[in-house]
């Protein structure tokens, strides 16, 4: 809801009054809706969702503006009430307070004096909107607020972004669980032009089938069992701001059918801005930029018939591909001394890391990306007791080498493998056993290469394998292999 134009209910049986106010709050930039009586406004307040209702307190017929007041903190909780009045007494106005109402203003009022407390009402529903969305965000946080990279490949999706932020166009990110999708989508809204109105993240993998049309597209009370007030769905609430759907791919057999529907409303709010709540008769239309993101192949998905073909162009306007950790090893020492910064910041001294721990650490596979890094990190920073990380520390929580064996596949899977780290990661493998099996003599495990001592150095050298690994400092035994 954007303050300076909110949709407003007035109610009055006085045409003048009517007349007055119209003209006042239609100058101020709101959308005016009018009432002659208790009665009818009563029943559009269950047909329509309004920012404010604005009402006379005595009016002919069986309802009045109390009944008014517990009619619409009733069936639509979110809505303000300011009640109008001749008549108004402390009793009154403390007991309409309780009942729910933002203010009692007395006739006769300066005509200021009304759009100032509409303004104060509006600004004051707009901050508990917002304060709602900021707890909801620090609460989803994942860990760190910017995007930590140097590789060129993230540079090119950062340029991309840049791009994109100062359009208005539908983006559909993709990539790999972890990989930092959702941090993309904020770094978007928060470079456009939207960036000082609302941000709202839906999960449509984690709400319930049951859920999911409701938290997107609102409900009115009494359309299903447990709607007991009316409901401002997502869309609304990211009126003027965007709105982020997350794993919009996501289609277990259990929600498939679900889905499906919600894809055909989904269609219509991006191509006309236009949706009806859950037991809505009314169109509401919203002004939202709409990005989505996957870890799903949604060509293969359209293929299957899972997903709405129109609905997967209409969200692909701009696709944004991010790669995975393992294919930018170079950006791990910049996350790592992130990470180091931020989990160590109750320590007298910042936590460093040992060479061959990150040595390790730029080998690992990270199927879960930027998001198991962090994990191991966290956990490594909790549990050490000294000042240093050692791959030692690491080891109980890293994946154990997939590859390391004598009788490697060559086999190419059909997504493609990075020869070189598959090399490095099998040469630092055999290293490593090669020392555990000599007990750290060098010159035993350059033996059982088919090593010599300078060669075998070398090689530990370029993988920072030390004293961490059960490697030994040099000894004169070892001499004797360098020839």
């Amino acid at each position: 809801m954007n303050s300076a134009s909110a949709k407003i209910l007035l109610i009055d049986d006085e045409p003048g009054m009517r007349e007055v106010l119209s003209a006042v709050l239609g100058r101020a930039g709101h959308r005016v809706v009018v009432a002659e009586s208790g009665e009818q406004g009563i029943a559009l307040i269950g047909a329509e969702i309004f920012d404010l209702v604005i009402t006379d307190l005595k009016m002919p017929g069986p309802y009045n503006g109390m009944d008014v007041l517990k009619t619409a903190k009733d069936i639509s909780p979110e809505t303000l009430v300011i009640i109008l009045t001749a008549f108004a007494t402390l009793d009154m106005a403390i007991e309409a307070m309780k009942l729910g109402a933002y203010d009692v203003l007395t006739k006769p009022f300066n005509n200021d004096h009304v759009e100032l407390t509409v303004r104060k009402a509006l600004d004051a529903k707009r901050l508990s909107a917002e304060n709602l969305l900021l707890k909801r965000e620090l609460k989803e946080r994942a860990g760190f607020e910017n995007i930590i990279a140097i590789s060129q490949a993230m540079q090119e999706v950062f340029a991309l972004v840049r791009r994109v932020a100062q359009t208005d166009s539908t983006v559909l990110i993709c990539g790999e669980s972890g990989t930092g999708k959702e941090l993309v989508a904020r770094a978007i809204h928060f470079n456009s032009p939207r960036r000082d109105q609302a941000f709202v993240t839906v999960n449509c993998a984690a709400l319930p089938e049951t859920l999911l049309e409701s938290e997107l597209f609102g409900h009115m009370k009494g359309a299903f069992t447990g709607a007991v007030a009316n409901k401002e769905g997502l869309f609304e609430v990211a009126d003027g701001g965007t709105l982020f759907l997350d794993e919009i791919g996501e289609a277990s057999p259990a929600i498939q059918v679900k889905l499906l529907r919600i894809q055909v409303k989904l269609l219509r709010v991006i191509q006309e801005r236009e949706f009806r709540r859950v037991g809505g008769t009314r169109d509401v239309s919203v002004n939202v930029r709409i990005l989505a993101a996957t870890n799903k192949d949604l060509d293969k998905a359209v293929a299957q018939g899972l997903f709405r073909e129109d609905l997967f162009y209409r969200l692909q306007v701009i696709p944004i591909t991010l790669p995975s950790l393992r294919s930018r090893p170079e950006d791990i020492p910049a996350l790592v001394h992130h990470f180091l910064k931020i989990f160590s910041r109750k320590r007298e001294k910042p936590l460093t890391l040992e060479p061959d721990a990150m040595v390790e650490l730029q080998q690992q596979e990270w199927k879960g990306n930027v998001r198991e890094l962090e994990n191991v990190m966290l956990r490594a920073v909790a549990l050490v007791s000294g000042p240093t990380i050692s791959r030692a520390d690491l080891e109980p929580w890293l994946r154990p080498p997939s590859l390391i064996h004598s009788g490697v596949s060559s086999e190419i899977p059909p997504e493609g493998l990075d020869l070189e780290h598959l090399i490095n990661g099998l040469e630092r493998g055999f290293l490593v056993k090669a020392l555990e099996r000599a007990r750290g003599v060098k010159k035993d495990a350059a033996h059982l290469l088919k090593l010599n001592g300078r060669s075998f150095r070398y090689r530990l050298e370029k993988y920072g394998i030390g004293r961490g690994s059960g490697g030994e400092e040099r000894s004169a035994d070892d001499e004797e292999g360098d020839e």
